[in-house]
């Protein structure tokens, strides 16, 4: 199935599911569609009415998997409850779901016997599917941020990898207790992968690479990462066989494979798609070493024995491949849009949909929020929901990533996008976005989009990977395609914030680089960028001690932008200097302005801001916003009559 026809197909099988409303809740959402309908007619509509859109984006992304026997069991991420689905190859449909009622997403599972176990990350949470009878078990709670990775031992027990600290635990099944194995590389902020046999549990670590080997009865600890691959960020995926070991390595997408008895016999594969940077999943079968990457989503393989490499093909474009399984001689990769099945026999690569298979799809915590007038786009894992505002029509529009970001300008929608730092563009009714560019830098995560309309350019501000240092700017020109990055822009700090005016975009940073780098610098900044000289013009700390400037707007005559602990600023154009600042609330998120008023949100209520007065008051309440990572987002129609937020999951409309 070709990729253009895969979209199609699971667009089709995502339309038809239906999430459950009782009569009344139907009843309610007809008559707020009904009100605000009434409203935009007689322009009546009363400042505060809330409209509910329905569930903001419904996705169904795949984070693990793992065989028993012929049932493959797949995780979801970001779902709300996520969800562990079995998929009967015999009966080719998902028969089962398991929820899993706590956490954010599934990262990491593996199998003991019949039993598989999942990890989930924020919180972090071991469970147990007892695939005989369906019993789901919480077995234990964990401080960690994470469980970025599991494996089992010939013997049974269950290794943790987690971060931060990035440190190994021992799960014991037939007595229930847990064993820390410590810092694989202490001050190191993640074990990414890990595997275990019968002596020793091997982890993988960023964000400076190490390759551990732990002896599981002493704990002695061993580094076996060759001295010429040392300066790696990441030994990010790993698989083991009874006699070798083989690691992903970031960020110059490295295939390291080492001899147990002597890891000085190694050898370092290169995988060759242009612009390859991550080696995300490993597999060893039959003598092979099966390896996926990206950005590309090349699937490879490896000879052990010949040094042989070949280049298998692209089963899904620039997607991400979380685990690689081999069942039955084939191979299975599992990715966020589904997964493919490659066959060593004869060559062949398919691709199957596990939304047309059956696996659950549900609301997810979205991302990014951005209205264009007609249709509002709603970020999450894999792609946008794009809204109608018209017709209550939603379609999916399918991205390689996380729309972190997005924004309208002239016609043409551009979306700023994890990972790769990547810029896209969409016209509305077009099936697919374009890829602009990838920022390259070290640069994984964008922050904000601004168009400045005095000189016509775009310009997008950037995090770097973790454990990097220094944000960048990107400075494009639709006219032309040229793109300029800028990096360092202020000094050891992030650009979080832009607004832009007359060929100046201004500038709200954050003290936070890539992330797991302590910050080096104390104090946010708001600084100055002259589109024409590219420099950074001035800059100064608005609020003593703010981590962020999170939003950033401006008004002819003054800027105003809000901090990470919810504290306004002004700072007036003309005198250089922030005139006033007030506490809106705990926890900073987007701001819009609207004539004399501002806006913004926390994760419960929205509040308008007298920008005059400078008071601030809850236009709205009760919200519950389930926003990934937490805090808040809203975004303005360009009416300036209506902002667009979350209740729960659902994407509201909020009169203003």
């Amino acid at each position: 199935m070709n990729r253009r026809s895969f979209l199609q197909a699971a667009a089709i099988s995502a339309g038809t599911v239906t999430l459950p409303a009782t009569s009344a809740q139907a009843t309610s959402a007809q008559a707020a569609t009904a009100q605000a309908a009434t409203a935009l007619t007689t322009g009546r509509e009363q400042k505060g009415t809330i409209t509910d859109l329905g569930p903001a984006s419904v996705a169904s992304p795949l984070g693990n998997a793992e065989f028993v026997g012929d049932v493959l069991y797949l995780g979801s991420r970001g779902l709300s409850p996520n969800v562990v689905g079995a998929w009967d190859l015999a009966q080719d449909k998902v028969t089962a779901h398991f929820d899993i009622p706590t956490g954010v997403g599934i990262w990491a599972m593996c199998k003991v016997g019949t039993d598989v176990y999942v990890g989930t990350h924020t919180r972090s949470d071991l469970y147990r599917i007892d695939t005989l009878t369906g019993a789901t078990t919480l077995l234990a709670q964990y401080s960690d941020d994470y469980i970025w990775t599991m494996a089992a031992s010939p013997d049974g027990k269950v290794y943790l990898g987690t971060s931060q600290p990035g440190r190994v635990l021992e799960y014991d099944p037939a007595t229930g207790a847990t064993r820390d194995l410590g810092e694989p590389a202490p001050g190191e902020a993640y074990v990414r992968s890990i595997q275990a046999d019968d002596t020793h549990v091997y982890a993988g670590v960023g964000t400076n690479a190490h390759l551990v080997a732990i002896d599981r009865r002493t704990g002695e600890k061993r580094d076996l990462l060759p001295a010429e691959v040392a300066d790696r960020d990441w030994v990010s995926s790993m698989a083991i066989s009874g006699t070798h070991v083989a690691g992903g390595m970031n960020s110059l997408a490295e295939l390291l494979v080492l001899d147990k008895a002597d890891p000085a016999a190694y050898k370092v594969v290169k995988a060759t798609a242009p612009g390859e940077k991550y080696i995300v999943s490993v597999l060893i079968h039959d003598g092979w070493v099966y390896f996926a990457g990206r950005p590309s989503g090349t699937l490879y393989r490896y000879h052990i024995a010949t040094g042989a490499y070949e280049v298998l093909g692209v089963p899904f474009p620039e997607a991400q491949t979380v685990r690689i399984l081999e069942h039955g001689g084939r191979v299975y990769g599992v990715q966020e849009p589904g997964i493919f099945v490659y066959d060593p026999a004869t060559g062949d690569l398919g691709y199957v949909s596990h939304v047309q298979k059956g696996f659950r799809a549900a609301p997810e915590e979205p991302m990014s929020v951005h209205c264009d007038g007609e249709r509002v786009y709603v970020g999450g894992k894999g792609g946008c929901d794009i809204h109608d505002l018209a017709t209550r029509e939603v379609t999916r529009l399918p991205i390689p990533g996380e729309p972190k970001t997005i924004m309208t300008a002239a016609g043409t929608t551009y979306l700023g996008v994890y990972t790769q730092a990547a810029l896209y563009s969409h016209r509305a009714g077009d099936a697919e976005a374009n890829l602009i560019f990838r920022t390259g830098h070290s640069q994984d995560r964008p922050k904000d989009l601004v168009h400045d309309k005095l000189t016509g350019l775009i310009v997008m501000s950037t995090q770097p990977e973790p454990g990097h240092q220094n944000g960048a700017l990107d400075v494009y020109d639709p006219r032309t395609g040229r793109v300029d990055t800028y990096r360092p822009v202020v000094e050891r700090q992030t650009v979080f914030s832009l607004t832009a005016r007359l060929g100046t975009v201004y500038l709200g940073t954050s003290t936070q680089e890539g992330l797991g780098a302590p910050p080096v610098t104390s104090t946010a900044r708001l600084a100055a960028f002259d589109l024409r000289t590219r420099e950074v013009k001035w800059e100064i700390e608005p609020v003593a001690g703010a981590k962020a400037v999170t939003s950033l707007k401006h008004t002819a005559l003054a800027l105003y932008g809000i901090t990470d602990a919810g504290v306004l600023f002004e700072y007036d154009l003309l005198r250089r200097k922030v005139t006033r600042t007030l506490k809106v609330c705990d926890r900073g998120g987007d701001l819009v302005l609207a004539g004399r008023h501002a806006y913004t949100s926390d994760e419960d209520a929205v509040y308008e801001i007298d920008l005059a007065r400078l008071t601030a008051s809850k236009l709205v309440t009760g919200l519950a916003s389930d926003w990934f990572g937490g805090g808040s987002r809203i975004n303005i129609d360009p009416s300036r009559r209506a902002l667009y937020a979350l209740k729960g999951r659902d994407l509201i409309r909020v009169a203003i």
